[in-house]
């Protein structure tokens, strides 16, 4: 009988860690439903046909809502995404470089990883991608 006692004991303690992440979580969906309920509550509510006009960046809306983008854009968000994710994994790597026993190994590894973006950036600008035109 001891055995059920002590593995009821664990399991209570193991679940113990989840229930205050439950709790968390719960008070932040009420906070947010309270936050929207008050903004619904207190906010005035006038349609206007001013206000049920779709807004444009400032001008008004003309002709068809069907517009023509060139797919040199999409290649300069792809290439700013790489070099995006390349920023996010050299900060980690400059905060283990200096712990002892992982400077030459982080080094080689990053030089490696940065080889690998090099290349991509000689064959995106042989191929002409980076021209503005």
């Amino acid at each position: 009988m001891p055995d059920t006692t002590v593995r009821t004991t664990i399991a209570a303690g193991y679940f113990e860690g989840y229930s205050v992440v439950g709790l968390i979580a719960v008070i932040g969906v009420l906070f947010v439903a309270v936050a929207f309920g008050a903004g619904r509550l207190l906010r005035p509510v006038v349609p206007t046909p001013e206000k049920m006009l779709t807004y444009e960046c400032g001008v008004d809306p003309v002709g068809e809502g069907w517009a023509h983008t060139q797919v040199r854009y999409y290649v300069y968000a792809f290439l700013y995404v790489i070099f995006a994710v390349d920023s996010i994994f050299l900060f980690p790597w400059a905060t283990i470089f200096a712990a002892p026993g992982f400077g030459g190994v982080t080094l080689v590894e990053m030089f490696i990883f940065l080889g690998f973006l090099a290349v991509g950036l000689l064959y995106a600008w042989k191929k002409g991608v980076l021209e503005w035109t």
